[in-house]
Order: structure tokens, then sequence, then C-alpha cells
């Protein structure tokens, strides 16, 4: 699947429209979760049925198309089973009840019980409801929301797709504007000649990572930078009076300053994992669980402006275009660990070199970086099934990994 973005442009009228539409999906969502909460057995058939009740209750629920109502009602679904799924699994967490749901809606459960949405951003629609035009960079939307058509700015080449291969079509708000995704359903893999080159990554706060070549790219720190920026816009929201204009307008520009910083965060981390993939046939990386990290209050801001998730969600995506193997290891005793005796060597964070009694001397990220590439090339991965392709990697899937096939199944 491809997701391609443009810009809409329209007028006052119609983002008004656009906003009744969003509003109105997020209260389909939320219609759908308390059914569920109060009829015990409720399925996703028994939702998607829902949604015509409620447009026949509701007339501005009718006013949507039947089938952006059905896609509220998927995405209503598609929080309960992401709950149930956690419960099979027995993640640690208190259950939550509908009832305690309601009194203690600002509480957070592990298990992840399905909560009423507040302020959603999007609207989702299926294959009806909107028309391509043939000719322009248009879009025009035919429910009962009059949003009508929308003009599309951008580079991505959607009209070279056949019409039929576009599966859902969103409507997103966010801070300096609106925007229009289009799900198409295409082929987005690109062969590449193999390069015969292995590496192992590892992440950390005073560069963006160190590989086992001794290679370093530095942190940009974009929220440190911008940080004076967004404390200024944070002061000028705080002095407005609440429900005013002014408040709003300076809401928005914080919200923009945010944006900016998020897209400088996400544009770097994709740009370094496409170099990498393309550079080599198999990376081997930390299987770090991000969400425990920033549970230290004291590195919690470095680690979220570093982006290491960003990074891999790009390495592996890169991965599966190019036909490359990524290989997430567990990170345990890497840094520790000699890289050419194998003696453990305990060192605090703050030590930063690598000394064993065998004469190694390393940076500690360097170390860690071949330790890594190494326990990657002794396993073929870790909860996921790695398949390898030796017309993609060439000797290496023979030699090296001693398997068959090497293709990502999963992660």
């Amino acid at each position: 699947m491809l997701v391609l973005e443009f810009k809409a442009k329209g007028n006052k009228a119609q983002y008004a429209s656009i906003d009744e539409a969003i509003r109105t999906a997020q209260f389909i969502r939320n219609k759908c979760i308390r059914l569920w909460m109060d009829d015990k057995g409720t399925g996703k058939y028994d939702l998607s049925k829902y949604c015509a009740v409620l447009a026949q209750e509701f007339s501005f629920a009718k006013k949507l198309g039947s089938q952006a109502r059905q896609a509220s009602a998927e995405r209503a679904w598609s929080s309960i089973s992401k709950f149930y799924d956690n419960c099979k699994r027995r993640i640690s967490g208190k259950k939550r009840t509908a009832r305690a749901e309601v009194s203690s809606a600002s509480g957070r459960s592990k298990q992840g019980f399905p909560r009423f949405k507040k302020h959603s951003r999007s609207v989702e629609y299926k294959t009806a409801g909107w028309k391509l035009s043939p000719l322009a960079k248009r879009i025009k939307f035919t429910d009962g929301n009059k949003i009508g058509t929308l003009k599309l700015k951008g580079t991505w080449d959607l009209w070279q797709y056949d019409v039929k291969l576009i599966k859902r079509v969103r409507l997103v708000r966010r801070a300096d504007g609106y925007y229009v995704q289009f799900c198409v359903k295409a082929d987005n893999k690109e062969s590449m000649s193999p390069t015969g080159k292995t590496i192992g990554l590892d992440v950390g706060l005073k560069e963006f990572y160190t590989d086992s070549n001794g290679v370093t790219k530095a942190n940009p720190r974009f929220y440190r930078q911008g940080e004076k920026r967004l404390k200024f816009h944070q002061r000028r929201v705080s002095r407005k009076k609440k429900g005013s204009s002014n408040r709003k307008r300076a809401i928005n520009r914080l919200g923009r300053t945010h944006l900016k910083i998020s897209r400088q965060r996400e544009e770097h981390a994709k740009r370094l994992a496409r170099c990498v993939i393309q550079s080599n046939d198999l990376v081997a990386y930390e299987d770090l669980r991000v969400k425990n990290l920033v549970k230290n209050h004291c590195l919690a801001k470095s680690i979220n402006d570093a982006g290491w998730y960003q990074f891999r969600k790009w390495l592996e995506y890169f991965g599966v275009k190019f036909g490359k193997v990524t290989v997430a290891v567990n990170p345990a005793y890497t840094s520790q660990k000699c890289s050419s005796c194998g003696e453990l060597v305990k060192k605090s964070l703050s030590t930063r070199t690598h000394a064993c009694s065998c004469g190694c001397e390393l940076d500690r990220d360097h170390n860690a970086a071949i330790n890594i590439l190494e326990r990657a090339l002794g396993t073929v991965g870790h909860t996921g099934t790695w398949v390898i392709d030796p017309n993609a990697l060439g000797d290496l899937a023979t030699t090296v990994l001693g398997v068959t096939q090497v293709q990502q199944a999963g992660s």
C-alpha cells in the first residue's frame, strides 16, 4: 500500500464542512464504543449495522456518506480488537470496566481499554463519496456535507494509478491547514544490486547513531533548537483569555511550531534510514522499548527528541521496499561486552571509552555497534520470522546466514 498526501485548497465554507464531517465521524465512533460497552457480545458487523441506525436517528449523521460511517465504525472496532489482543497476551495492567471508563476518562489503561475521542482530526472515506478529476489535481466530495471540489497541491503523480486502486481517501486537519491522503493498492518494491555489506547501528544521545565501522552521525536535536520559540508561544497562549479568538490563534501558532519540529525529525530519520538501507544488504539495530526508556524523566525529553522510533520505522519500511534484511536484536550487554574477546567490562553511562584487558580500546558506541552486528549474524531475528532471498542478497544469504531464503515476514 502507498499513502500519497496532498494539501487541500478551498474556502472557509469548505473548511467548515470538513470540520463538520470530522465531528460526525468522531460522534459515530464514540457511539459505536458506547454500544460495545453496553451490549456484551457486540461484534464488528454489529457496529457496521449500527451506522445505519444512527443515520436514521440523527440527521447530521445521515449527511456523512455511508462508507465514511462504516470507516468510523471500523476505527472503533480497531481499538476494541486491540484491547482484546492485549488481554489475550496478558499484558499487565488493571482491567477497566465501562463504568470506570466513564468515571475516570483521564486515566490510562496499560491494556488499552477503548476510550471516547474528544479531539479527532480526520475523517475517512472508502471508495464512494468522492470523485477524482481526470484532468486536474482536484477532488470532489459528493456526500451530504457539501464539501465540494478541493484543489490538491503536491508533487505525487497520483494519476498514474487506476482510480480503482485507491481504496481509502482521508481528510486530515493539521495546524497549518487541511490535507487529503490517498491509500493506493500498489507494489512499492524496487530491486537493487547487492552490495555485500553488513552494518550494525547503536543509537544514542551524544551521536544519533554509531555504526560498526566507527562512522557517526550527529544528533540534530530539533526540539532543543526550537525550545526557545516554543516557550515563547506557550507564554502567548497562557496570557490569552480562554475561549477567545486570540487564544485560538495563539494555539494555532504553537501547533505550527510543534508541527515543524516533528516534520524535521521525521525527515531526518527518513533520509538517514534510506541511505543506510541502500548502502548495505543487512542492517542490525537495537530492539529498544522507547516507552520504557522515557520513564526516566531526566532523559525523557532527549530520548523523544532523538526520534529513535521514527528511525527504526523507516529502516524497516525501506528494508521491505528495497529487499534488504533488517534485524532487531536484544540490546542487553552490547555496551558491556568486549567486541574483541567477549569479556564483560562493566562501565557507567558516563564512561564513553571501552577499554578491555585484552588491549581492545574503542569508543563505547562503536564497540556496541560491533556486538549488535555479531549478534544479528548469529541469529535469524527475534520475535518475527525471517526468510532470506538469495537472489536479493547474493552470497550473503548462503555464506553468512546459512539459510536458503531471506525476506522479512514479520518484526
